[in-house]
């Protein structure tokens, strides 16, 4: 631990908390899948810089028994083999919606999107990128630490 945290904020605002809660759980159990959930809640946490989320994810994925290379690589998925033609998609949006305000997602995007997923997958696609967004925000300015024990079912 390099820097000491600055707020316990899941110990405040319990109603906000439990919002966020509850959009995670929510989130997790969209048509999905649990794995590629994981993997984009996995690789926006990897973008935002988020210790605490990589950490929960990776773990959260190893509990699905994920191989542990295909977890390895979803930083570089580009130039991975083990993702599918819709993971692909999926991390690619992902990884433009991270990226705003520095660049819009463009329509191209949008459109291999389209081609792997319903509507409502990317309207649940968005909601998950949306509450990992938040928790790394939480997390990074709040200085939250990964916990060298974790607590059970976390």
């Amino acid at each position: 631990m390099t820097q000491a945290s600055r707020l316990a904020f899941f110990e405040l605002s319990p109603t906000c908390l439990q919002a966020m809660v509850n959009l995670s759980a929510t989130v997790k159990k969209s048509a999905l899948g649990p794995r590629l959930i994981e993997l984009v809640l996995l690789r926006v946490s990897q973008i935002n810089g988020c210790g605490v989320c990589v950490d929960m994810h990776w773990r959260d994925l190893m509990r699905q028994e994920a191989e542990p290379r295909h977890v390895n690589a979803v930083a570089a998925w580009r130039e991975a083999p083990f993702f599918t033609a819709r993971e692909r998609a999926a991390l690619r949006w992902a990884e433009a919606v991270a990226g705003i305000p520095l660049r819009t997602p463009d329509d191209a995007d949008f459109a291999e999107l389209q081609q792997h997923f319903s509507d409502n997958e990317i309207a649940e696609l968005g909601y998950a990128i949306a509450v990992i967004t938040g928790w790394n925000l939480l997390n990074v300015s709040f200085r939250n630490q990964i916990p060298l024990n974790p607590p059970p079912g976390f």
